[in-house]
């Protein structure tokens, strides 16, 4: 089985690369089961649920996402109020937040997955653990889907890889996102977890993680607020390519994806 999980789609730019190089991505991997991170895909900061539904449309089976999930408020009762899961929030939220952490579906050739959305807590909120939060959705997954992703969404390289190795062998893959900048460490772990502490964004590289350069660097100039733009230039999709082992899900290989 082969997973495709493209990097955070920001703005339109990430939008419309993702829109034309995913076709031509089906073709040349024949992914079993496409994922990606959409909490930028507005503006650069949130989601609302018309995209949801336009991202989705372009088939990608489940959308994760990470700490700007709130930045658009139309999206709350969205999240209450779908019942399919197909946008994730991180699960280690409080109690009583609108949505889940946690899917589980079927490929169209009938294989079992899961996806789990973490979320880091060092440089970013101090929400609960995402460690025990990994720990109590593994239990809620039934025990023959072996096929199980994670999206950990954090800051902190050092809490990435911590959780990678915490929780080898006990998922498919563990993918870095929230940086927006790919990292070259992509490995199958030695329990077979296939493991990237980012897998970087998918939209213009000419920026600052996404956002016009001189927004940014006025900001640091001045540390005075200011309107934050998406920029347009070296439009790039971002992703990974995992494949399983169905039986076991253990990761066999792991390969990173750039498409301009």
């Amino acid at each position: 089985m082969r997973i495709l999980f493209i990097g955070d789609i920001v703005g339109q730019p990430g939008r419309r690369i993702v829109k034309e190089s995913l076709p031509g991505l089906v073709e040349e991997y024949s992914p079993d089961l496409i994922l990606a991170n959409g909490e930028n895909a507005a503006g650069g900061f949130g989601i609302t649920p018309s995209l949801v539904e336009e991202l989705l449309d372009l088939g990608i089976a489940v959308l994760t996402s990470g700490n700007h999930i709130w930045d658009k408020k139309e999206l709350l009762p969205y999240l209450t109020d779908r019942v399919d899961s197909r946008l994730l929030r991180p699960a280690n939220y409080p109690a009583g937040v609108p949505g889940r952490g946690l899917t589980v579906g079927q490929t169209r050739g009938g294989i079992g997955y899961a996806v789990m959305n973490l979320q880091g807590r060092t440089f970013m909120q101090p929400i609960e653990c995402p460690f025990r939060a990994a720990d109590a959705l593994l239990e809620q997954i039934p025990a023959e889907v072996k096929i199980r992703i994670v999206d950990m969404h954090a800051e902190a390289t050092s809490e990435k890889i911590a959780l990678g190795w915490y929780l080898d062998g006990r998922v498919t893959g563990v993918i870095g996102t929230h940086t927006h900048i790919p990292t070259a460490d992509e490995a199958v772990l030695p329990q077979g977890t296939a493991y990237i502490t980012d897998v970087g964004m998918s939209g213009p590289y000419d920026s600052v993680i996404g956002i016009e350069k001189q927004c940014v660097i006025q900001k640091f100039l001045t540390q005075l607020p200011g309107r934050f733009e998406v920029a347009r230039g070296d439009v790039r999709l971002c992703g990974v390519l995992i494949e399983t082992d169905t039986a076991t899900g253990r990761a066999l290989s792991i390969q990173r994806i750039v498409h301009k």
